[in-house]
């Protein structure tokens, strides 16, 4: 898997907007999206009071954290789990590997986790050797293309119908090149065909886990395929992944929040699966694994949870955000150069990973506000963008042509009357250059706007002095 390439932001972008399958591709599910997400807020009524709820829930959850981590760990080793620790996502990946190895593990299968994503594990786990195979359909086609998730709902929002096939068509040894996969329903039985197999030859299931329950010392997993239930009950070892913050007091918060995640992620009342599972197999079980590992990571969320960033874990990982977002809706996630990508990516990343390899992303957005809008647990995306415009500021990371232009805007903007004057001037000048044309194909310094659509031309007075004389 490549590296993070999120400092390549302005270069990942024009490639994008370049790229005419993926513009179509992208086209065709902002409108999938954001259309059932506002036919299912709008069929439920209480929907703002559960978000309120939901909010509350995760913040008190917070405040607590330490405490209900305890409490999850006493409730999962009490039901015969092994909970297992991680600082780093070094650490991560040395666990689950020690674990994979101790079950002599030939075959792993994955359910979709972003931890996963984030800490590199699919890449770490065959270096060692092992066979592993996702099995979200999404992750799976991703995988065969060696890419990262462009989404965190539909890994593959940004692949065309002939992509899949031609790399169904690459990879499946018994496909005959010939068979038309034109057909989605085909597409479908093809991969179905080949997971199936895998499942059954699999020592290790991987899961993620959308909650873990402190009152009962269950995870939760939340799918529309069924292949995470396959992945964890098949094989004789499970291992789920989870970050500190996915942690939640009681089953009943759980199904508040469940409530608004699906509506918020992919307009449906439910997703089709909803999965508890609480430690391996008991004598009057008729399925699952004979042992049961929960990884649960930090990296970098207890530094997050005690500063100005601590609004971002309450996030859910419903995707609302960058459904929405019109950057993400024209690059697609690849851009973003990482595991999380759109709003919320723009504020994890440099979190993750270090504001110097991250520093275009809290930049890429037009602060339209529409992410916070959308967001079920509140979190107020462009206020934390802003944390980190700052921080790269302060950090003297930002271009120095940028730099400048700001001290520039600055000295005028502390000089009210020399600011008003000079834009006076400046108005007239561009208004009486702007001609009968009244706009601009091109511009020094407006390169960037002028590249895409011309600059209009003012008419002659400014907003302030239409509003002082409105005003007298």
């Amino acid at each position: 898997m490549d590296q993070a390439t999120a400092r390549d932001f302005p270069a990942n972008s024009r490639r994008a907007l370049a790229d005419d399958d993926l513009r179509a591709a992208l086209a065709h599910a902002k409108g999938r999206f954001i259309d059932k997400r506002r036919e299912a807020v709008d069929a439920l009524p209480e929907f703002d009071t559960l978000c309120d709820e939901a909010v509350a829930i995760k913040d008190h959850t917070l405040a607590h954290l330490a405490d209900y981590l305890e409490a999850y760990e006493a409730k999962a080793v009490q039901a015969g789990a092994k909970v297992h620790w991680a600082s780093t996502a070094a650490e991560a990946r040395a666990i689950v590997l020690d674990i994979c190895r101790g079950a002599n593990a030939k075959t792993v299968t994955k359910g979709k986790t972003m931890i996963g994503e984030e800490i590199d594990l699919n890449d770490h786990l065959e270096q060692a050797g092992l066979d592993v195979v996702e099995t979200d359909l999404g992750e799976y086609i991703i995988q065969l293309r060696h890419e990262r998730p462009s989404h965190i709902i539909a890994p593959a929002v940004h692949v065309t119908r002939q992509q899949v096939a031609d790399s169904f068509k690459d990879h499946h040894r018994k496909l005959d090149r010939a068979r038309s996969l034109d057909e989605p329903t085909s597409l479908l039985a093809e991969a179905r065909q080949v997971l199936r197999r895998k499942y059954f030859e699999a020592d290790v299931g991987i899961t993620g886990a959308n909650y873990l329950i402190a009152e009962t010392g269950s995870s939760v997993i939340v799918t529309n395929e069924g292949n995470g239930d396959l992945t964890q009950l098949l094989p004789k070892v499970h291992i789920v992944l989870a970050s500190i913050e996915k942690v939640v007091p009681t089953i009943e918060d759980t199904t508040t929040i469940l409530r608004v995640l699906a509506r918020s992620a992919t307009g449906q009342d439910y997703s089709s699966y909803t999965t508890f599972s609480t430690g391996p197999r008991r004598a009057q079980d008729a399925d699952g694994p004979q042992e049961y590992h929960v990884v649960i990571l930090d990296n970098g969320r207890s530094a997050m949870l005690g500063g100005k960033l601590r609004e971002m874990l309450r996030c859910i990982r419903c995707g609302a955000c960058m459904n929405h977002c019109p950057v993400y809706q024209v690059v697609g996630g690849h851009a973003y150069g990482w595991v999380y990508v759109g709003p919320m990516g723009a504020v994890l990343s440099p979190s993750f990973i270090g504001l110097a390899q991250s520093a275009h992303l809290p930049n890429a957005s037009t602060f339209c506000g529409r992410c916070e809008e959308v967001c079920p647990m509140r979190i107020p995306l462009p206020k934390l963008m802003r944390h980190w415009r700052e921080e790269e500021y302060a950090r003297r990371l930002t271009p120095f042509a940028m730099r400048l232009g700001l001290r520039l805007w600055a000295f005028f903007a502390r000089r009210p009357a020399l600011y008003h004057w000079t834009l006076a001037k400046k108005m007239r000048a561009l208004s009486f250059a702007g001609g009968r044309r009244g706009r601009f194909r091109w511009l020094p310094f407006a390169g960037g706007w002028t590249a895409a659509r011309d600059f209009p031309a003012p008419e002659g007075t400014t907003f302030q002095q239409q509003w002082a004389a409105r005003k007298r």
